[in-house]
């Protein structure tokens, strides 16, 4: 089992910048890919950003292409994801999600067996 803990969510003007961190505990080794995803109020829950823990592959959404950056700490077993110009429409709860497939697709979200509880990300305009 791996267990993540999120943290870093708040409140932040258009155009401001946020970092939220995911750290996985537990069955660590077997982690193929860490991904970001989103849920807004209202509709469904949408992927951000993955990567793939061996290699380092990063993808994005078209969204947030050059706005957001994904990284890891192999050491502390943690992901962040660097939120710069956000804007009102990246309002969501934040939730770090965790595969182990040895052949997972980093995009849908059935991929991943294990989540976080979620970050809240707030955009004033």
């Amino acid at each position: 089992q791996v267990q993540l803990v999120e943290s870093g969510g708040g409140l932040v003007e258009a155009g401001g910048s946020l970092r939220v961190s995911c750290t996985a505990s537990g069955r660590t080794v077997t982690i193929r890919a860490m991904s970001w995803f989103r849920q807004a109020a209202g509709k469904e829950r949408e992927f951000v950003s993955g990567i793939y823990w061996s290699s380092g592959r990063t993808y994005y959404a078209d969204s947030v292409k050059g706005r957001f950056i994904i990284s890891r700490d192999d050491a502390k077993n943690t992901v962040y994801l660097q939120m710069n110009g956000l804007k009102p429409e990246d309002t969501a709860v934040y939730y770090c999600a965790a595969g182990a497939s040895w052949s997972m697709s980093i995009y849908p979200s059935h991929e991943y067996g294990y989540w976080g509880q979620g970050t809240q990300v707030t955009v004033s305009s």
